[in-house]
């Protein structure tokens, strides 16, 4: 078991193949572990989402938390922002999702946090708990109970409560779930706003027939593109497969990056809040934080991935944080991020300014391009970071996250992964013409 732990436990969650990695004995022992490691006494949630094997890892879940003496609030069927929800709203101890998010169908995982909400990540936490589970464990004295409880209809009104004070206008829109959760969860919004919803595979189902629910992936919004342009809709919604990360796209199909939906929901907070805080993670665009500052706010650039933006949410005291892949943290949501409360949001940007989303997005598409993250298979990491660094002497350069190389009109970032022997490229620059060349150079240096 421990070689397996080892190689399931990532920097931000748990993930593994069904059956060889992610079994029940695995994940009791998680359960276990993380019922001890606890620092609150209370309550865990347990959730998880509709792929064929959830409902028995989190019975497995549920069954280490248990025998360690924990009480467990099962909540069932949910998307990964609602657990998070969950635990600040009901105080917990802490919460467990069973997701493997986007990843395909033989995959599965779990995602973990803390009191609040707060994550628990690498640096916080997540590899005691993976170290403990490869101990034996001897069963408390007093086993812990198991209460199931609905909180769809609270955390709706939680949702609905970010655009109370904007009358929402009755919008034409298509969602698509991807046979994810959000097919569970959407319908349950629809009685409560004024919109047209053409519902596109909200069928729940884990195999994910129709295309994987990474909406970041340009193919799998083919159909979301061709059914708001054929029905001439306002916008589209694309949800990941747990629901906690949206891609919209305006009434031309055209998505909307992360870096430019980070710009629109700034230029919102900010009109709220002004001079506020907001965090913007090292991958995103300029447009983001030239939003931030026109707004008079104060930007503060983060590392990529939840469990560093969520403590930096709290270390700046943050209103919110956008990512680039589509994840977007509210402190009115415990710090947390959610797919629903960003669309529902953006909904009510469009419905108070009277503009198409197009037109709220058109002046931060035309400041910049960037490319799509482009991943590159290379054994050692760190050297392939420094000959990049060496080729741009006259480049500001900082190492936050990965190497990002900053020039008058462009930047890069050359970022490895946690988990397998890949570096990600990203890079911005005004014109295609200066994007091409920047890329073509480190590609060059990268593939050498």
């Amino acid at each position: 078991m421990q070689e397996i732990l080892n190689s399931i436990f990532k920097a931000y969650d748990v993930r593994g193949k069904v059956g060889s990695e992610l079994t029940p004995e695995v994940v009791t022992a998680i359960g276990a572990a993380m019922a001890e490691w606890l620092p609150t006494e209370g309550m865990v949630a347990v959730g998880r989402d509709m792929r064929p094997d959830s409902a028995e890892l989190a019975a497995a879940i549920t069954k280490g938390l248990k025998e360690q003496g924990r009480n467990v609030m099962d909540i069932g069927e949910v998307t990964s922002d609602m657990i998070y929800f969950a635990v600040g709203h009901f105080g917990l101890a802490g919460g467990v999702m069973i997701t493997a998010s986007h990843n395909p169908g033989e995959y599965n995982g779990i995602k973990l946090c803390g009191e609040g909400a707060k994550p628990i990540g690498e640096e916080t936490g997540l590899y005691e708990i993976r170290d403990r589970a490869k101990s034996p464990f001897t069963p408390a004295k007093k086993q812990g109970t198991v209460e199931e409880k609905d909180i769809v209809e609270d955390w709706v009104q939680h949702v609905l409560s970010f655009v109370e004070d904007i009358k929402l206008k009755p919008l034409k829109i298509a969602v698509d779930a991807g046979n994810g959760m959000a097919g569970k969860i959407f319908p349950e919004l629809e009685p409560y706003v004024p919109f047209e919803v053409h519902e596109m595979y909200f069928d729940l189902d884990g195999t994910f027939p129709n295309h994987i629910a990474n909406p970041l992936e340009p193919k799998n919004l083919v159909d979301l593109q061709k059914e708001v342009r054929d029905h001439s809709l306002d916008l589209g919604i694309a949800f990941d497969g747990d629901g906690d990360r949206a891609v919209l796209v305006d009434h031309k199909g055209d998505a909307v990056t992360g870096t430019v939906m980070t710009a629109i929901l700034a230029e919102y907070f900010l009109s709220l809040h002004p001079g506020a805080t907001i965090l913007h993670n090292a991958i995103c665009g300029r447009a983001a934080v030239e939003a931030i500052l026109a707004g008079g706010g104060s930007p503060v650039r983060t590392r990529v991935g939840h469990s560093f933006i969520k403590n930096d949410m709290r270390t700046y005291k943050a209103m919110f944080a956008g990512e680039h892949s589509g994840h977007y943290y509210f402190q009115d949501n415990y710090m947390a991020d959610s797919g629903l409360i960003a669309a529902v949001i953006a909904m009510g940007v469009v419905s108070r300014s009277g503009k198409k989303l197009a037109d709220l997005a058109e002046p931060f598409r035309q400041a910049y391009i960037q490319i799509n993250e482009t991943n590159f298979e290379v054994t050692n990491k760190d050297e392939t970071m420094a000959a990049v660094a060496a080729a741009f002497p006259d480049a500001k350069a900082d190492w936050l996250d990965g190497l990002t190389l900053n020039f008058a009109d462009s930047w890069l970032n050359v970022r490895p992964s946690n988990t397998e022997p890949l570096l990600r490229l990203n890079a911005e620059a005004k014109s295609k013409t200066e994007l091409d060349k920047l890329v073509a150079q480190v590609t060059r240096i990268i593939e050498s």
